[in-house]
């Protein structure tokens, strides 16, 4: 069982997910719960018991030297923590583990009935996957979530998968027979650069997070970051030639099944959310721009 150590009083409370593993392409999900564990320095209050999911022959526990001296083994698991963002009116329950080796329905379960015992009102989860993306382009964010209301209001791409599921799509499941509001985003990473860490995807999660929770997230170095991995993608690309056709192939494809007309419009509407969220005194535009990623 999940036991939770010493809570506040919590309000409008909405729970923010990821897992590491196969629902998390280059580390893009659970980049974007540790840059808020980050910036929101948000409190741990429960772990899930590892002994109860985890095998630890294919998940194995690390060992770190603390202060140079005393060795602590740090177990596999799943964390949750507590933050309250800086004028939001709600406060953000963050859960940031790693895809069980079994037992999942019961893993689940747990977590449904910590998330109604918290009251949370939304839940949302947070996945990467592998996809035919060119890096240059802006990172594809598709959605699941029963409320079409949420789908418009994000400008999201409904997801229209089938097939195998990791504990991304269990999760949700669960959540949904729960009768808990569950809104599911996945970032697409550029196979040829599957590799974690995954800046760019990360920014574009996050800022999907920003709107869905109305609030801002300081981004600290994250834009630079996504600059840097896009620019030496590009250096490796140039290097080899038939990379750099493969990416100009799927450039033109991307740009072929996007009109002029719905560009244009996805530029002003980045624009205006990006006028919304950095008010005065905030990062310059010029160095931090609307277009990324």
């Amino acid at each position: 069982m999940v036991e939770l150590e010493s809570v506040p009083d919590l309000v409008n409370p909405v729970l923010v997910a990821a897992f590491e593993g196969w629902n998390d392409a280059g580390e893009a999900a659970s980049g974007v719960i540790q840059h808020l564990e980050s910036s929101w320095n948000a409190t741990p209050i429960a772990e899930v018991d590892p002994d109860d999911y985890y095998d630890f022959q294919v998940t194995r526990p690390l060992v770190e030297l603390v202060d140079g001296e005393t060795r602590e083994i740090t177990w596999p698991t799943t964390r949750v923590s507590w933050a309250r963002p800086p004028d939001s009116r709600r406060d953000v329950i963050l859960v940031r583990g790693i895809e069980p080796n079994m037992r999942w329905r019961s893993f689940c379960r747990e977590l449904t009935g910590l998330m109604l015992e918290l009251e949370v009102e939304t839940v949302v989860l947070l996945g990467a996957l592998l996809a035919d993306a060119p890096h240059t382009r802006p990172v594809p964010v598709t959605g699941a979530t029963s409320d079409l209301t949420v789908t418009k209001a994000l400008n999201l791409e409904p997801t229209r998968y089938e097939g195998p599921t990791g504990i991304l799509g269990v999760l949700q499941d669960a959540c949904s027979r729960a009768d808990l509001s569950t809104v599911a985003l996945w970032a697409a990473i550029p196979h040829y650069v599957a590799q974690p860490p995954s800046p760019k995807a990360t920014l574009a999660l996050l800022r999907r997070v920003e709107d869905l929770l109305d609030v801002t997230v300081p981004l600290g170095d994250l834009p630079e970051e996504a600059r840097a991995w896009e620019n030496g993608v590009n250096e490796l690309a140039e290097q080899d030639s038939e990379v750099a056709e493969y990416v100009k192939a799927l450039e033109e494809q991307k740009d072929a099944t996007e009109l002029p007309e719905a560009s244009g419009d996805a530029i002003a509407r980045e624009f205006e959310r990006f006028l919304r969220r950095r008010g005065p005194g905030d990062s310059d535009p010029r160095t931090n721009p609307p277009g990324l990623p």
